[in-house]
């Protein structure tokens, strides 16, 4: 059995390029123990530059074109930042991601190039570069279906001639072929730059057949937003403007101290960063000293098991094996349809240029091929079964989910809850069901709670700041303020050093989501343990009397203040099922403050927070106080994106099955029904409000910032749900 290692050493990966996404694949087969490995990118997913073309004409979705950076990170046990790195010390090992700090032991940047042209006039505000692509993709796919929906033919202008610019002016006028698009390159080269006279002249039949313009010999002046300004003064018509004029470094990285030759990072033959045993690079991005190549996706792929094996080499200071390039590599080209051009060496020196559907073919296979190695993930073998346990044990049972589907179910809670004697204290006012404790202090009233969470996300400052929202919700529906917080960490092992690094980030957003809600964090308590696990308790006062539960009238509005659907996205992602954008974007609304949601709900009748026992069950809470029942309109209800095609394909947190068995709903079905019992982290606020209150309040919701709806209202009858 392998011991259970500290973790001693720092492995940032800054950026997720193809020889990343690969390094994060062969770590998650073969871990290094002691290492805790972090991810720096832009975004949940890294698009493939071989597909791009492809998703640009209409043959590949988006999901086919992304890699999933969420659902590696997750396969490699590597915490996901989703976020960009400004700045780099290499000699303090620091990396500046703008809204914290980051240091490392071992790092390496893999961030791609730009198609900025930041000298060009006119480009920032008017122009989108080809690369970053995912940002090309983006801005691509909301001018073409403005432009498909449009009466007048869109005009697109491309500045630059060389391969990408060719291969997506073919992909846009293909897509855009129904509407007639008049699309233009602008080339200051006299030919096609890269590639031989055969598949020059291949490439000019192609742009001849989809009427695509090609102008060499032009120079750019300035853009503007509906056309291109040429150096003699011609303008041309553009409603799109795509940069895809060479390759150019991204410019924070010409600020750094690291040795560059025209903004690409010099790296070795090992691919370390030149003079440094701790800093590596590699893709577009660095310039391999040893070897110049053209920038060409190809190149780091070839990289990527050097890299990995330098990176674990360095960690463990051992020594590392050379990268040795090969001299060509094949290009396949896309023609805009369902068609390619190939180009190899061996193939332009017998005059050859293979062009077609085959060859189409052979590219999609390949590129697949390349995505598949991303998305299958090898299923890692979970620890055998003992051959004999106690009885009870269920063999099927599901992992432990994480946030609040490890809660303790609400049945094993209430029958616990009972053996507590009443309080005796006349100044402890706290009433059955609240979700913070009440304290008399004088004329003030205080409210007290606490709550915790398991990790489920590895980056530290964003698992801390939803944790500390989580816990301010019950202060924000019992209308109190923030006032003070004690923290409660817990870390897995690791060394001096590692607990300063997340200590301080995890300290330092708490401190910074409190403050910002008008509390401190004024100390607490930290231990180690088998995984991270973050907790708060948290004091607030209220200016009246606390909102509890027990307020809510017949005719009542019901309005929630943010999505459900966490439980069944964390238990899918888990599963390596999930979405990594739906995932992405979800943590980043969870990780939103709702002070000012509670400040526009002051008024409400009674309120709760949504968090382990689901919408239903905490919905139950109101009417058993309340003495009353709800009617929920069930299409109302805000869905996490994602959440419904995970729950209709069976993932669901362990805590779902019991609460459904303390909140039953009559009526309804599929997955809006079954999310009603899924258990949220840092869930919305859950409000009975007057009802001629409730559209002025929604509006004031969604006007904030907040996913808010109506969903329902407050009826006679006892404390039962029921689906309109």
């Amino acid at each position: 059995m392998t011991p259970d290692l500290p973790l001693t050493r720092d492995l940032v990966l800054i950026g997720g390029g193809h020889a990343h996404a690969l390094v994060l694949r062969r770590w998650g087969m073969d871990p290094l123990p002691g290492a805790r490995l972090t991810v720096i990118n832009p975004g949940p997913t890294a698009p493939y530059t071989g597909m791009l073309p492809g998703h640009v004409a209409g043959h590949y979705t988006r999901d086919e074109l992304d890699i999933d950076l969420v659902r590696l990170a997750r396969f490699a046990g590597a915490a996901l930042i989703d976020g960009a790195v400004r700045d780099i010390d290499p000699e303090a090992r620091m990396l500046d991601l703008g809204d914290r700090q980051l240091a490392y032991d071992v790092a390496s940047i893999d961030i791609g190039i730009t198609g900025e042209m930041p000298d060009l006039p006119g480009f920032a505000e008017h122009a989108v570069p080809a690369k970053p692509l995912d940002r090309f993709a983006r801005a691509w796919r909301g001018f073409r279906d403005r432009a498909l929906a449009a009466e007048d033919a869109p005009r697109i202008a491309v500045i630059g001639g060389g391969v990408a610019g060719v291969e997506l002016a073919l992909a846009m006028a293909h897509a855009l072929r129904a509407r007639s698009p008049a699309v233009t390159i602008l080339e200051a080269g006299a030919t096609i730059g890269g590639v031989g006279d055969r598949v020059a002249a291949r490439l000019q039949r192609a742009m001849r057949d989809l009427g695509v313009a090609f102008r060499p010999g032009v120079s750019v002046a300035r853009v503007a937003a509906d056309h291109v300004v040429l150096a003699d003064g011609e303008t041309i018509p553009a409603d799109f403007t795509l940069g895809a004029a060479g390759a150019r470094p991204h410019r924070w990285v010409a600020d750094t101290p690291l040795p560059q030759e025209d903004g690409f990072i010099r790296v070795d033959r090992m691919l370390r960063v030149e003079g440094r045993d701790d800093l590596f690079a590699a893709g577009d991005c660095a310039l391999l000293t040893h070897s110049p190549r053209p920038k060409a996706g190809v190149y780091a792929v070839r990289a990527a098991p050097v890299l990995h094996d330098n990176l674990r080499a360095a960690l463990a200071e051992r020594g590392l094996r050379p990268f040795r390039p090969q001299k060509g590599y094949l290009k396949l080209i896309s023609l805009g349809a369902q068609a390619a051009l190939a180009e190899q060496p061996q193939l332009s020196r017998a005059g050859i240029a293979p062009a077609g559907p085959l060859v189409w073919r052979w590219k999609d296979h390949i590129d697949r091929a390349f995505m598949k190695r991303l998305t299958d993930l090898p299923a890692m073998t979970p620890p055998a079964a003992p051959k004999v346990a106690a009885a009870g044990q269920d063999a099927r049972a599901k992992p432990l989910c994480a946030g609040c589907g490890s809660k303790i179910t609400g049945d094993a809670l209430a029958a616990a809850l009972l053996r507590l004697p009443p309080p005796v204290r006349q100044d402890v006012l706290s009433r059955p069901g609240d979700d913070a404790a009440i304290l008399a202090t004088g004329d003030a009233r205080q409210v007290l709670t606490t709550d915790h969470l398991r990790a489920f996300t590895g980056d530290p400052v964003l698992m801390a700041r939803i944790a500390t929202v989580h816990a301010l919700g019950d202060i924000w529906a019992m209308g109190a303020a923030p006032q003070a917080g004690l923290a409660s960490v817990v870390l897995p092992r690791m060394s001096e050093a590692l607990q300063a690094r997340t200590l301080a980030d995890i300290l330092g957003a708490m401190s910074e989501v409190l403050r910002d809600a008008g509390g401190e964090l004024v100390g607490g308590h930290s231990t180690m343990g088998a995984e991270t696990t973050l907790g708060l308790s948290l004091t607030g006062l209220c200016e009246g009397p606390p909102i509890g539960l027990d307020g809510a009238r017949p005719g009542d509005a019901l309005i929630l203040t943010r999505p459900i659907g966490v439980g069944t996205l964390l238990a899918a992602e888990m599963a390596g099922a999930a979405n990594g954008r739906h995932v992405m974007a979800m943590l980043h609304a969870m990780a939103r403050p709702q002070g000012d949601a509670a400040a526009v709900l002051s008024g409400a009748h009674a309120m709760t927070d949504v968090t382990g026992f689901g919408l239903a069950g905490h919905l139950m809470a109101i009417c058993r106080a309340s003495g009353v029942g709800a009617e929920i309109a069930l299409d109302a209800v805000p869905l996490y994106a994602g959440a419904a095609e995970m729950a209709e394909a069976g993932h669901a947190s362990v805590l779902h099955a019991a609460n459904r068995r303390g909140a039953p709903v009559e009526g309804g079905a599929g997955a809006a029904l079954t999310l009603l019992h899924d258990p949220q982290t840092a869930g919305g606020l859950l409000a009975a409000v007057a009802p001629g209150a409730a559209a002025d309040l929604v509006a004031r919701l969604r006007a904030a910032g907040h996913e808010a709806a109506r969903i329902g209202t407050v009826t006679d009858g006892g404390p039962r749900i029921r689906c309109a």
